[in-house]
């Protein structure tokens, strides 16, 4: 997402590259693309001209900082505006002093609303709070089944009292049952329309009117550009909402709705959905977005991504393994396997700082070198996984396992020789010094040559917006760290 409004703004930094400050006379050209970027990008036209005016009254404005250049000065500028169009800051889901906390979930037919309900229910499941699904959509054709398979995939129970219920009822009772269970949190799956229609809106002012919930969502497809903008206002002005949920954020979405909902509806989006599986659903951080849209990455989701995944003592004695050089196939493959738990690669990839300029041609490259070594991993014996040294010095077993991993003996000495290559690497870091990164990749080569970003080698003193945010990952009993990618 947002590759192509990072492609664009990058021309508007070029515009005032080896330039001695900011001008009226040179600042034009760079505005006129982060209009023509924002317009490209789907952005509601009030939305660029408000961006656009606020951009050019603080950049004339801007006082000239030793040290840094204009390009870097303006990109700055745009990065602020960015995070103030977007909200500033997060802005959580509601917890109730007594529970239950009732969420009620609203949208048009098709933009994953129910898909979102799950996904919701197992990020609060994370943060430890109980939930409850409500299905209450009786007229799309196996909505509630839909709903019931993914409550059992995520571990969460589901009410429903079938199709012929009305849904203001089902809404009613389930409530009741989540009250009777002790349950923190009730979330609860309303239907959907092709279109805004004078039913559905009566129907979930009902529904609202009887469980009296502490959030209203609406789920909106970013893949409608401006217009679900417009779509959180009707509803907001009709419904009364108190945020959105942006879905589909992974797509061919030209970033539009993500600038848009919070400037022309004026509900905070709350959560953005950056994926099919039900745990791609990620709240949604103002400076954090920004700092994607400007190719700066998003090292704290990053972090947090790892998190969830990484046990503290694991991290610890891999770090004791790489330090003394005791890393082997057994550790890389476990490391491979953490990584696509995580997600996909390119998804991963993009968001460490500087990364962003792989194309996808690269991050498939990537993910085919990443299963390739996983191939030939598996055919090893334990034997030579643990000492990798093995395979160096016997070419009938690389041979061997050329042939029960489908691929060829030259493949097989080149992990192994990149493997060790790494593996010395990695002790020599732990010692305090650095060599460079082998080529464990395949075509993505070191990470270091995909440049550092529209921002350029010496945007080192600004940390973007992935700094900005306070939020502190919630502790579990586990002791999770960051560990070792």
């Amino acid at each position: 997402m947002f590759e192509a409004l990072a492609d664009r703004l990058e021309g508007a930094w070029k515009k005032l590259r080896g330039m001695d400050k900011i001008s009226q006379s040179n600042i034009q050209d760079a505005l006129r693309e982060v209009r023509r970027a924002l317009l490209e990008a789907d952005v509601n036209l009030q939305v660029v001209k408000d961006f656009v005016t606020e951009v050019e009254t603080k950049a004339q404005g801007a006082e000239v900082i030793a040290g840094v250049r204009p390009d870097q000065q303006f990109i700055k500028i745009v990065y602020d505006e960015l995070v103030r169009v977007m909200g500033e800051e997060n802005v959580p889901i509601a917890q109730a002093e007594r529970s239950p906390t009732i969420v009620l979930m609203a949208g048009l037919q098709g933009t994953g609303k129910t898909t979102a309900t799950a996904k919701l229910a197992l990020h609060l499941r994370k943060l430890e709070r109980s939930c409850l699904m409500v299905a209450t959509d009786v007229y799309r054709p196996a909505a509630i089944d839909q709903l019931i398979t993914l409550g059992k995939q995520i571990d969460v129970p589901v009410f429903e009292l079938g199709s012929d219920a009305d849904p203001v009822e089902i809404a009613r009772q389930g409530v009741e049952r989540g009250k009777a269970e002790g349950i923190d949190t009730i979330i609860i799956d309303t239907a959907g329309r092709l279109q805004i229609d004078q039913d559905m809106m009566g129907e979930l002012a009902r529904i609202k009117q009887t469980v009296q919930p502490h959030e209203t969502l609406l789920v909106v497809d970013a893949m409608t550009g401006q217009e679900a903008a417009n779509l959180t206002r009707t509803f907001h002005e009709k419904i009364g909402i108190t945020g959105a949920i942006l879905t589909k954020l992974d797509g061919d979405s030209r970033g539009g709705a993500a600038l848009s909902v919070r400037h022309i509806s004026g509900a905070p989006i709350k959560f953005v959905g950056v994926g099919e599986k039900v745990e791609a659903l990620q709240p949604f951080y103002p400076d954090r977005m920004a700092s994607r849209i400007l190719g700066m990455g998003d090292v704290l989701t990053l972090v947090e991504k790892a998190q969830e995944e990484i046990d503290l003592a694991d991290a610890e004695k891999m770090q004791e393994k790489i330090l003394s050089a005791k890393f082997d196939f057994t550790d890389f493959l476990k490391q491979m396997r953490l990584l696509k738990n995580m997600g996909s690669l390119g998804g991963i990839i993009k968001l460490i700082p500087g990364m962003n300029k792989l194309t996808d041609d690269q991050l498939k490259q990537g993910e085919t070198q990443l299963k390739r070594c996983e191939a030939m991993i598996n055919s090893m014996t334990r034997q030579e996984r643990q000492n990798p040294d093995l395979l160096a010095s016997s070419p009938s077993r690389r041979r061997r396992i050329a042939n029960g991993s489908g691929y060829k003996e030259t493949d097989v000495s080149k992990l192994v020789s990149d493997f060790q290559r790494m593996r010395n690497m990695m002790q020599q870091m732990g010692q305090g010094r650095f060599s460079g990164m082998p080529g464990m990749f395949g075509g993505m080569g070191n990470p270091a040559a995909a440049g550092s970003g529209p921002v350029g080698p010496g945007w080192r003193g600004y940390s973007g917006g992935a700094g900005g945010s306070k939020k502190k990952p919630k502790k579990d009993k586990k002791k999770k760290g960051f560990g070792t990618l």
